[in-house]
Protein backbone atom coordinates (compact mmCIF):
# COMPACT_ATOMS: atom_id res chain seq x y z
CA UNK A 1 0.00 0.00 0.00
CA UNK A 2 1.58 3.31 -1.02
CA UNK A 3 1.06 6.82 0.27
CA UNK A 4 -0.08 7.71 -3.25
CA UNK A 5 -2.88 5.20 -2.92
CA UNK A 6 -3.85 6.73 0.41
CA UNK A 7 -4.28 10.11 -1.26
CA UNK A 8 -6.19 8.86 -4.29
CA UNK A 9 -8.15 5.93 -2.88
CA UNK A 10 -11.82 6.16 -3.87
CA UNK A 11 -12.98 5.20 -0.38
CA UNK A 12 -10.38 6.61 2.07
CA UNK A 13 -12.71 6.22 5.05
CA UNK A 14 -12.91 2.47 4.51
CA UNK A 15 -9.15 2.28 4.13
CA UNK A 16 -8.41 4.34 7.22
CA UNK A 17 -11.12 2.53 9.15
CA UNK A 18 -9.28 -0.74 8.55
CA UNK A 19 -5.87 0.72 9.46
CA UNK A 20 -7.19 2.45 12.57
CA UNK A 21 -9.06 -0.65 13.75
CA UNK A 22 -5.84 -2.62 13.44
CA UNK A 23 -3.92 -0.02 15.45
CA UNK A 24 -6.60 -0.01 18.17
CA UNK A 25 -6.39 -3.79 18.41
CA UNK A 26 -2.59 -3.84 18.44
CA UNK A 27 -2.31 -1.19 21.14
CA UNK A 28 -5.34 -2.43 23.11
CA UNK A 29 -6.65 1.10 23.52
CA UNK A 30 -10.43 1.09 23.92
CA UNK A 31 -12.10 4.17 22.46
CA UNK A 32 -15.77 4.98 21.94
CA UNK A 33 -17.28 4.22 18.50
CA UNK A 34 -18.03 7.93 18.04
CA UNK A 35 -14.37 8.77 18.65
CA UNK A 36 -13.22 6.08 16.23
CA UNK A 37 -15.52 7.42 13.52
CA UNK A 38 -14.28 10.95 14.19
CA UNK A 39 -10.66 9.81 13.77
CA UNK A 40 -11.43 8.03 10.50
CA UNK A 41 -13.01 11.23 9.20
CA UNK A 42 -10.03 13.27 10.43
CA UNK A 43 -7.59 11.01 8.59
CA UNK A 44 -9.65 11.07 5.41
CA UNK A 45 -9.73 14.88 5.50
CA UNK A 46 -6.19 15.64 6.64
CA UNK A 47 -4.26 13.24 4.44
CA UNK A 48 -4.74 15.76 1.65
CA UNK A 49 -2.49 18.77 2.16
CA UNK A 50 -5.20 21.19 1.11
CA UNK A 51 -7.37 19.92 3.97
CA UNK A 52 -4.82 21.27 6.44
CA UNK A 53 -6.03 24.77 5.67
CA UNK A 54 -8.87 26.34 7.62
CA UNK A 55 -11.64 28.54 6.28
CA UNK A 56 -10.99 30.96 9.10
CA UNK A 57 -7.58 31.71 7.64
CA UNK A 58 -5.09 29.82 9.80
CA UNK A 59 -3.51 28.29 6.69
CA UNK A 60 -1.41 25.16 6.38
CA UNK A 61 -1.13 23.37 9.71
CA UNK A 62 2.47 22.29 9.39
CA UNK A 63 3.57 25.78 8.32
CA UNK A 64 1.39 27.63 10.82
CA UNK A 65 2.67 25.48 13.64
CA UNK A 66 6.00 27.23 13.28
CA UNK A 67 4.08 29.84 15.28
CA UNK A 68 3.61 28.96 18.97
CA UNK A 69 0.30 27.21 19.50
CA UNK A 70 -0.72 29.27 22.52
CA UNK A 71 -1.47 32.42 20.47
CA UNK A 72 -3.46 30.32 17.98
CA UNK A 73 -5.51 28.92 20.88
CA UNK A 74 -5.97 32.40 22.34
CA UNK A 75 -7.24 33.77 19.03
CA UNK A 76 -9.66 30.86 18.75
CA UNK A 77 -11.08 31.58 22.21
CA UNK A 78 -11.59 35.25 21.33
CA UNK A 79 -13.78 34.56 18.27
CA UNK A 80 -17.56 34.45 18.09
CA UNK A 81 -19.38 31.23 19.04
CA UNK A 82 -19.51 29.59 15.61
CA UNK A 83 -16.00 30.64 14.59
CA UNK A 84 -14.69 29.63 18.02
CA UNK A 85 -15.93 26.06 17.61
CA UNK A 86 -14.47 25.79 14.10
CA UNK A 87 -11.14 27.27 15.19
CA UNK A 88 -10.83 25.05 18.26
CA UNK A 89 -11.66 21.97 16.23
CA UNK A 90 -9.07 22.93 13.61
CA UNK A 91 -6.42 23.42 16.29
CA UNK A 92 -7.21 20.15 18.07
CA UNK A 93 -7.41 18.15 14.85
CA UNK A 94 -4.28 19.67 13.34
CA UNK A 95 -2.24 19.20 16.51
CA UNK A 96 -3.37 15.59 16.78
CA UNK A 97 -2.65 14.85 13.13
CA UNK A 98 0.82 16.41 13.27
CA UNK A 99 1.62 14.66 16.58
CA UNK A 100 0.69 11.32 15.01
CA UNK A 101 1.70 11.51 11.35
CA UNK A 102 4.72 13.80 11.70
CA UNK A 103 6.12 12.62 15.03
CA UNK A 104 9.64 12.50 13.59
CA UNK A 105 9.58 16.25 12.97
CA UNK A 106 9.61 17.00 16.70
CA UNK A 107 13.33 16.22 16.77
CA UNK A 108 13.78 19.37 14.66
CA UNK A 109 11.41 21.57 16.68
CA UNK A 110 11.95 23.70 19.75
CA UNK A 111 8.92 22.11 21.43
CA UNK A 112 7.94 18.48 21.83
CA UNK A 113 4.83 16.41 21.48
CA UNK A 114 3.78 17.20 25.06
CA UNK A 115 3.31 20.84 24.07
CA UNK A 116 1.14 19.81 21.13
CA UNK A 117 -0.86 17.60 23.49
CA UNK A 118 -1.35 20.48 25.92
CA UNK A 119 -2.54 22.91 23.23
CA UNK A 120 -4.50 20.45 21.07
CA UNK A 121 -5.89 18.68 24.11
CA UNK A 122 -6.80 22.05 25.58
CA UNK A 123 -8.76 22.94 22.44
CA UNK A 124 -10.60 19.61 22.63
CA UNK A 125 -11.24 20.23 26.33
CA UNK A 126 -13.05 23.50 25.62
CA UNK A 127 -15.15 21.74 22.97
CA UNK A 128 -15.91 18.94 25.43
CA UNK A 129 -17.16 21.48 27.98
CA UNK A 130 -19.44 22.99 25.33
CA UNK A 131 -20.79 19.50 24.64
CA UNK A 132 -21.48 18.91 28.32
CA UNK A 133 -23.34 22.21 28.62
CA UNK A 134 -25.52 21.24 25.68
CA UNK A 135 -25.92 17.69 27.07
CA UNK A 136 -24.35 16.26 23.94
CA UNK A 137 -22.32 13.05 23.78
CA UNK A 138 -19.42 13.66 21.41
CA UNK A 139 -15.79 12.60 20.95
CA UNK A 140 -14.01 15.69 22.28
CA UNK A 141 -13.79 14.64 25.93
CA UNK A 142 -12.04 11.40 25.02
CA UNK A 143 -9.80 13.16 22.49
CA UNK A 144 -8.74 15.54 25.26
CA UNK A 145 -8.16 12.87 27.91
CA UNK A 146 -6.35 10.40 25.63
CA UNK A 147 -4.59 12.83 23.28
CA UNK A 148 -1.11 11.23 23.44
CA UNK A 149 -2.43 7.67 23.29
CA UNK A 150 -4.62 8.51 20.29
CA UNK A 151 -1.69 10.28 18.61
CA UNK A 152 0.19 6.99 18.92
CA UNK A 153 -2.69 5.25 17.12
CA UNK A 154 -2.27 7.69 14.25
CA UNK A 155 1.50 7.15 14.35
CA UNK A 156 0.94 3.43 13.82
CA UNK A 157 -1.34 4.16 10.88
CA UNK A 158 1.41 6.39 9.47
CA UNK A 159 4.00 3.65 10.01
CA UNK A 160 1.91 1.05 8.23
CA UNK A 161 1.39 3.41 5.30
CA UNK A 162 5.12 4.10 5.00
CA UNK A 163 6.12 0.43 5.12
CA UNK A 164 5.16 -0.03 1.48
CA UNK A 165 8.65 1.04 0.37
CA UNK A 166 12.25 0.57 1.45
CA UNK A 167 12.63 4.20 2.47
CA UNK A 168 9.75 3.85 4.89
CA UNK A 169 11.21 0.62 6.25
CA UNK A 170 14.57 2.26 6.89
CA UNK A 171 12.80 5.21 8.54
CA UNK A 172 10.92 2.85 10.85
CA UNK A 173 14.13 0.94 11.67
CA UNK A 174 15.86 4.21 12.60
CA UNK A 175 12.93 5.13 14.85
CA UNK A 176 13.15 1.72 16.51
CA UNK A 177 16.87 2.27 17.12
CA UNK A 178 16.05 5.53 18.92
CA UNK A 179 13.10 4.30 20.97
CA UNK A 180 13.37 0.52 21.33
CA UNK A 181 9.58 0.40 20.83
CA UNK A 182 8.27 -3.17 20.90
CA UNK A 183 5.42 -2.10 18.62
CA UNK A 184 7.88 -0.91 15.98
CA UNK A 185 9.88 -4.09 16.44
CA UNK A 186 6.74 -6.12 15.67
CA UNK A 187 6.11 -4.08 12.52
CA UNK A 188 9.69 -4.69 11.40
CA UNK A 189 9.42 -8.40 12.14
CA UNK A 190 6.26 -8.65 10.04
CA UNK A 191 8.38 -7.53 7.08
CA UNK A 192 11.35 -9.80 7.74
CA UNK A 193 13.52 -7.33 9.65
CA UNK A 194 14.34 -8.99 12.96
CA UNK A 195 15.89 -6.69 15.59
CA UNK A 196 17.91 -8.99 17.84
CA UNK A 197 20.30 -6.89 19.88
CA UNK A 198 19.42 -5.28 23.19
CA UNK A 199 18.25 -1.69 23.09
CA UNK A 200 19.09 0.91 25.76
CA UNK A 201 15.41 1.59 26.47
CA UNK A 202 12.04 0.17 25.56
CA UNK A 203 8.55 1.56 25.44
CA UNK A 204 5.19 0.01 24.67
Amino acid sequence: MSEHRIVTDENPRRLFGTLLAGAIENQQLPIAPATELYLVDLLARFIRAESLSMQGGEGDARAQFDEPLAPILLRALERGPAERVASLRWLGDSALFVAGFFADSFARRAVGVDYYAAMGGGAYGVLAELERRRQMAGPFGELCEKFLAIADLLAEVSERVSLSNNRGLVRLYERWLCTGSRRMARLLAERGVLPTFEQPKAIQ
